[in-house]
């Protein structure tokens, strides 16, 4: 697993961590069933607390990416309902196409940009 936080972000470290695991899922790095790092693991080789650790692992949760389990920790488990994440999912790109349409960004810039990144995803998955 592959972690890597910018302490030089704006952006909080558990969010970082929660974006890296779901574009490592998306990735196919991670698999159902595997288990991430245990908290103290993680925060030690990424270099953060081990309660940030535990609050994107919270999150993960939350968002239906990730099950705890007492035996094996933190593992991939994705129980997302689809219509859910969809929804959130528009939500979310309304926001970031306003702000891109405030921008000046063009209607086929994105879909070029969203092109772009399905096509990342299926080499790297493959």
């Amino acid at each position: 697993m592959f972690i890597e936080i910018d302490f030089n972000s704006e952006e909080a470290f558990y969010i970082q961590l929660r974006n890296q695991i779901i574009i490592g899922i998306a990735m196919n790095q991670y698999q159902e069933g595997d288990s991430l790092p245990s908290v103290r693991q993680l925060a030690d080789r990424v270099g953060i607390n081990m309660h940030t650790v535990n609050k994107a692992y919270s999150v993960l949760k939350q968002e239906g990416f990730i099950r705890l389990d007492r035996r094996k920790g933190a593992v991939i488990a994705l129980d997302v309902d689809k219509l859910q994440a969809v929804k959130e999912l528009q939500t979310n790109l309304r926001v970031d196409l306003a702000r891109a349409v405030c921008k000046g960004v063009s209607e086929e810039e994105v879909h070029q940009m969203v092109r772009g990144i399905f096509e990342d995803m299926e080499k790297r998955g493959q």
